[in-house]
């Protein structure tokens, strides 16, 4: 047990807002007392007139282990000799209003397996690392000029032995990762792995924010798949829910008797749209639990960012509310201050911990400076899912060719605010569940044209300046929406098309690795330039992809009808001889094979405001990537 003096001055940081590692200071840990021992349990309940630690060890009989509070603002400790690892407890809590109530431990680094609630002692220290390489090479990465695609995955309905029986963690490292470092991905990025009581709510309603569910193993299982996935070039990003938890009677929810966790205020508690409570951004001590949850998936399991849920209904008090159910903040305006407040507080001491992580938010709305500093003014993640291009571009898609031309601007727009954030570009689980149908059901047309539209989709998204995301079942054209209790189709890869797709990620993914001008100047404005962005008539566009090497340039060639055109003209910024190095029309791939096989010869006359051309064949619903492959005599003679 820590000495008295750095014990007091923990409490101290815990209740001032600021002890980063306050699942050090409370929770259940292994200790020794006076040569026994036994754990150490510790929690905060302001407002209880009494806690005790219950358990099978002692039949649940609150009057065996009674602990002590050790200060006025509310924490409650208790050593219990001979205990060990595995050890299932509760706290049981006397109300100042006389009820008991018995109370998951939010400290807890491990639960009993649903529908059970108990907290599991398990300590942290058990796990041997092997991913130093790894961890030395993100430290000395610039991830804002490297390729980040991301594979986004729900554990349980990836793969499943039988409906609500998961493979171990351990079982899943095996599986998922030969497969997604097989299709080029650089990372994973998981739905929430923390403890939460209802399977459909896919983790997103947590009980245990410091407990790994105990659906798929234990807290050393899941350092092994993080390990794993370390050691094999995978990147792990893990989705986090800091802005609201669910009301079952076991976790959080009026933990002491009152409202602790959450806004006492019924109007800034409820997120009535959810069914679950705001947690209280105004208070210390619940600053203390969340940015210490923060830096502890990031520390302890070695995760190298956090994809930050919902942060939208944490920024504004009316997020998700009718008129008459939120109050105007002291200023009269709708911002929930504490939270931004809260949200500055926590991206710093977050990069102060660990400055090579990320922290991405999930932020749908026109909020300034997400991705910015906050000595700035910025709000302090480093990157922001771009929802403004998601939708856009959906829309786009699910349209009929015949009337893309009428909605041209939803393909163009994105490039006028594209280098205001460090962006994601996402088309995560949300965009494929509850009846939005699947990325590939979502497209147009007969069968063949539903994949070429998913290609040039694809292909489009890969271009675009912005780091990718894409969910599980994407990568092979899934028909059906996700099932979230069932897991992928996998049997549709035994057919041509989808097989066919898959390869097609895969290869677009080398391109993507292998060319930096995809995105060595992802969020800068002179990684991009358009050709042409007019052609609203024919669905066309082409622009260009630039690195910091000038000779090293990408042209990218997009059309987004079925109509095949020969002879067509492109502006080129450079002289010299040109080749399609990709198309996504290539018959390996599933598509028609109108493709540009020969060199393609620049032609010296103006064009789409380029001082010379070239001419191609554009394939139908299909993407080109041209790539210089010789200099101009001009530039021979210069050098």
């Amino acid at each position: 047990m820590a000495n008295e003096s750095t014990l007091e001055h923990d409490i101290y940081l815990f209740h001032e807002g600021n002890l980063r590692y306050s699942y050090r200071l409370l929770g259940a840990h292994p200790d020794v007392q006076d040569g026994v021992e036994g754990i150490r349990f510790a929690v905060w309940a302001p407002n209880a007139v009494q806690v005790s630690v219950v358990g099978i060890f002692n039949e649940w009989d609150g009057r065996q282990n009674p602990m002590e509070k050790v200060n006025d603002n509310g924490i409650w400790m208790a050593f219990i000799p001979n205990l060990e690892k595995g050890t299932i407890y509760k706290y049981e809590i006397l109300t100042a209003h006389g009820h008991l109530r018995l109370k998951a431990d939010p400290y807890a680094f491990s639960s009993e397996l649903r529908p059970d609630t108990a907290s599991v002692v398990y300590p942290l220290d058990n796990y041997t690392w092997n991913d130093d390489e790894w961890m030395k090479e993100r430290k000395a990465q610039n991830i804002y000029e490297s390729p980040v695609s991301i594979y986004e995955l729900h554990l349980g309905s990836w793969k499943y032995i039988e409906p609500e029986v998961y493979y171990n963690y351990r079982e899943y490292a095996d599986m998922v990762i030969p497969y997604v470092k097989d299709l080029g991905y650089t990372h994973i990025e998981l739905l929430p792995i923390m403890e939460h009581p209802f399977d459909r709510s896919w983790g997103y309603q947590t009980t245990g924010y410091f407990g790994v569910t105990s659906r798929y193993g234990s807290p050393d299982d899941f350092k092994y798949f993080v390990d794993q996935c370390h050691q094999h070039g995978l990147g792990v990003i893990l989705d986090w829910v800091p802005g609201h938890f669910c009301k079952d009677e076991h976790g959080l929810r009026r933990f002491d008797g009152e409202a602790l966790y959450e806004y006492q205020n019924p109007s800034k508690a409820e997120k009535t749209q959810w069914g679950t409570l705001t947690f209280d951004f105004g208070r210390s001590e619940v600053h203390s639990f969340l940015i210490s949850n923060a830096i502890y998936w990031l520390k302890e399991y070695h995760l190298d960012g956090l994809r930050v849920d919902a942060v939208a209904s944490m920024l504004y008090l009316d997020f998700g509310k009718n008129e008459g159910e939120w109050e105007l903040n002291e200023y009269g305006g709708r911002e929930n201050i504490e939270a931004v407040s809260f949200i500055k507080k926590m991206n710093e001491a977050v990069f102060e911990e660990v400055p090579d992580t990320l922290m991405m938010a999930e932020e749908s709305t026109s909020w300034p400076l997400v991705s910015s500093p906050t000595y700035i003014g910025g709000l302090g993640f480093n990157y922001k899912w771009n929802m403004g291009w998601m939708n856009d571009m959906l829309k786009y898609m699910e349209t009929d060719p015949i009337h893309r031309k009428y909605n041209h601007n939803l393909i163009t727009f994105s490039l006028f605010y594209a280098f205001s954030e460090n962006f994601v570009l996402p088309i995560s689980h949300d965009e494929v569940v509850h009846g939005k149908k699947s990325l590939l059901n979502k497209m147009p047309g007969d069968y063949w044209q539903k994949f070429a539209n998913l290609r040039a989709f694809l292909g489009y998204m890969y271009a675009h300046p912005g780091k990718k995301l894409l969910f599980m079942g994407g990568e092979f054209g899934q028909f059906d929406e996700w099932k979230d209790l069932e897991d992928l189709d996998w049997e549709l890869l035994e057919y041509d098309s989808h097989a066919a797709t898959k390869n097609y990620m895969k290869e677009l993914h080398q391109l993507y690795l292998d060319s930096a001008p995809l995105w060595e100047l992802d969020h800068k404005e002179e990684g991009f330039s358009w050709i042409d962005a007019q052609n609203y008539d024919q669905s066309i566009v082409s622009f260009a992809r630039n690195s910091r090497t000038s000779n090293d340039q990408l042209i990218v060639v997009c059309n987004f009808t079925p109509q095949v055109y020969h002879d067509y003209k492109v502006g080129v910024p450079k002289h010299g001889s040109y080749k399609e190095i990709f198309s996504s029309d290539a018959e390996r791939f599933g598509g028609s094979g109108q493709v540009n096989g020969g060199p393609l010869g620049t032609i010296p006359e103006p064009w789409q405001g380029q001082d010379q051309h070239i001419t191609m064949t554009i394939p139908p619903l299909g993407v080109s990537f041209l790539k210089r492959t010789s200099v101009s005599k001009e530039e021979n003679h210069e050098k």
